[in-house]
């Protein structure tokens, strides 16, 4: 049908990531709708599904925020179709609601729920074990070891779904998510699907009033236990080499390591080896038939002892007389790895042994000279760095002593670093508005939220209107790079595009604003000084009551140089003039950008050409006019930078 390796016919065998393992299953399921807010480590699923949607007859949405992700799929769902939403770990926080709602509801189709957990943080402000939410709920969780069974696992789900009629969580991780693995495609995607759904009308089971919400609650209990007495089977749990006193249960990346370990150790016959993929909930049968023979059990589980905790309930009632370790041997913080595994097994084992025998046994690639170690930066050219410059600046301007800044999720809560300084907290999507309304009530600082335009979309609407409603003079800035930047632009109400690249209706944060009752300002920040004027004015309105807010719109550097090389425009390139710059390092030290550097031994910073793309801040920062443009740019090149 096409090039794309998710539209390869069955028998195809195809390198495909994880996230785009699960896409291509979830076309073979038969979906008739997809979606999501992007959230790293999740966001290529749905930007698989977006790429192939309409070839293939299903609807695709990026949708406002996790919540509204969840309520959309669902509704397909409860018509009758098959749908799937997806979301990082702490996107599921924002979707709790509903989520605990459907299980009791249920489905009439399948629906499966990705939660892409992310252990050791790469992108996250925290690593919760998602597992839990399937306890909480009592929904089933379904977790694959690599990136081939997150392919098969998201069919079972759909299945396992469809069978008992209530939602199913589809657990991976970041090393599951983003892993690459060759894949024999089993099914053909359908090529016809009926995806109009029927809503049938029952009040008793869709309106959760208490009276219906008991109801429910105790068929949910029902099939709850049923799923714990009857899916045992394989693939959901396979038993390897039963009958042997010490046994391993593992599930999730953690199984492919215990695996690797056991190997490497010359044990893969010697112990019982457990596989749990479903480990919400740990089902009964097969885990009694291991403790029935085994005097001593090692559970290996990244995070949170949730396996744990069921082997032990079900030992306790069993009469189990053995020993069950997990967490005292194997890390509860922070994603495995092969030698912590090898470690945790060895010493389950008795062995002495070093992990040193690990690097003896496989084959490790290295790099002469090492990688140096590479902080996360914003990039050269990045909007945010002009706009924390200008806020900073116009601040001290309009006498705002000791403002703080209450940060948000996004690229920009990098502007916690030297020399911006910018955001003074992070917690999560929507929270800097949220914290500055209170902390306007109960410190005499000024008090600035700094949001990004996705997120203020996602989760800083109904924290601007509470500002206003309860009198907290705060300033609202929303940083409007015009994408969704930090998880790999994609599109949100404010570009007027949707997931599939249609022309859609364009919502201008500034507008929201003046709705609720905020006096808007909007700024071109690669404008500085008179992007400073406007701020300050702002500033010194804001002191004087005014509830302010300011827009400051500047494309993604990112995106700036695409459309560039694209269009064929050049844009400037700025170059230092030694014989004008005095060492003063203003450049240096006021803007951390990355194109401008000091070699060893040098007194004068110069700029590399390759890393600019002519955003022209350093220019503007520069007291001795020694910054230039060197090249002779497009006519316009500003206008691919800013639409006002």
């Amino acid at each position: 049908m096409s090039e794309n390796p998710l539209l390869k016919p069955k028998g195809s065998k195809v390198l495909l990531l994880g996230n785009e393992a699960i896409a291509r299953a979830a076309l073979e399921a038969g979906i008739c709708v997809a979606t999501a807010y992007p959230g790293t480590p999740s966001t290529e699923i749905m930007e698989a599904l977006a790429e192939v949607g309409e070839q293939c007859g299903v609807y695709v949405e990026w949708s406002v925020n996790e919540k509204t992700a969840f309520e959309v799929a669902y509704a397909a769902a409860i018509s009758g179709l098959r749908s799937i939403t997806s979301m990082k770990h702490v996107g599921l926080n924002v979707a709790a609601d509903i989520l605990m709602s459907s299980a009791y509801a249920g489905v009439e189709n399948g629906f499966v729920v990705v939660s892409a957990d992310d252990p050791s943080m790469h992108s996250s402000q925290n690593e919760q074990d998602n597992r839990w939410y399937g306890l909480l709920a009592h929904l089933p969780v379904i977790e694959p070891s690599n990136a081939r069974e997150a392919y098969k696992f998201t069919k079972l789900a759909f299945e396992l779904s469809t069978q008992y009629k209530i939602p199913v969580i589809l657990r991976t991780t970041t090393r599951i998510s983003h892993t690459r693995m060759p894949i024999l495609l089993e099914d053909d995607i359908p090529t016809q699907r009926n995806c109009k759904g029927q809503f049938k009308f029952d009040t008793s089971r869709w309106v959760l009033v208490p009276g219906n919400a008991r109801r429910r609650k105790l068929e949910l209990m029902k099939t709850w236990s049923a799923i714990r007495e009857n899916e045992g089977r394989e693939p959901l749990v396979t038993i390897f080499n039963p009958g042997i006193e010490k046994a391993i249960i593992a599930g999730g990346i953690a199984y492919s390591y215990v695996r690797e370990a056991l190997d490497i150790l010359g044990y893969r016959d010697k112990v019982t080896l457990v596989k749990v993929n479903l480990p919400v909930p740990l089902p009964l049968k097969p885990v009694k038939q291991v403790l029935e023979y085994s005097s001593e059990v090692l559970v290996v589980e990244e995070l949170d002892p949730i396996v744990e905790m069921q082997v032990k309930d079900i030992a306790l009632t069993s009469g189990f007389k053995g020993r069950i370790i997990g967490k005292e041997l194997v890390p509860v913080n922070y994603e495995l790895n092969l030698e912590t595994i090898y470690n945790a097994v060895s010493k389950f084992l008795g062995l002495e042994t070093t992990s040193e025998k690990i690097w003896s046994s496989v084959e490790q690639v290295r790099t002469d000279p090492p990688i140096p170690p590479r902080p996360p930066v914003l990039c050269a050219g990045c909007p945010h760095r002009e706009t924390f410059y200008i806020l900073k600046i116009a601040a001290t301007k309009a006498g705002l002593k000791t403002p703080v800044y209450t940060g948000d999720i996004g690229c920009y809560t990098l502007g916690f670093q030297k020399p911006f300084e910018t955001q003074s907290t992070c917690f999560e999507m929507g929270g800097s508005i949220g914290v500055a309304s209170g902390l306007a009530k109960v410190v005499s600082n000024p008090v600035i939220a700094v949001i990004g335009d996705s997120t203020f979309f996602h989760a800083g609407i109904p924290p601007a209107i509470n500002a206003v409603y309860n009198d907290s003079n705060i300033v609202v800035v929303v940083l409007d790079n015009m994408t969704t930047a930090m998880t790999g632009h994609q599109p949100h109400p404010g570009t007027g595009v949707s997931a599939t690249g249609k022309q859609t209706t364009r919502i201008l944060p500034e507008k929201v604003l003046e709705a609720v009752g905020y006096k808007v300002y909007v700024i071109n920040p690669m404008r500085v000084k008179e992007s400073i004027e406007i701020v300050a004015k702002a500033f010194e309105e804001y002191r004087k009551g005014v509830k302010i807010a300011i827009v400051s719109r500047m494309k993604c550097a990112l995106e700036v140089a695409r459309i560039a090389r694209r269009a064929k425009i050049v844009l400037p390139v700025y170059t230092i003039i030694q014989d004008k710059c005095t060492g003063c390092m203003a450049c240096i030290n006021l803007t951390a950008c990355p194109a401008i550097m000091v070699e060893p031994g040098a007194k004068k910073p110069r700029i590399l050409g390759e890393l600019c793309v002519g955003c022209g801040l350093c220019a503007s920062i520069c007291p001795y006019k020694a910054i230039e443009i060197a090249n002779t740019p497009s006519p316009d090149y500003e206008k691919i930078w800013v639409e006002l």
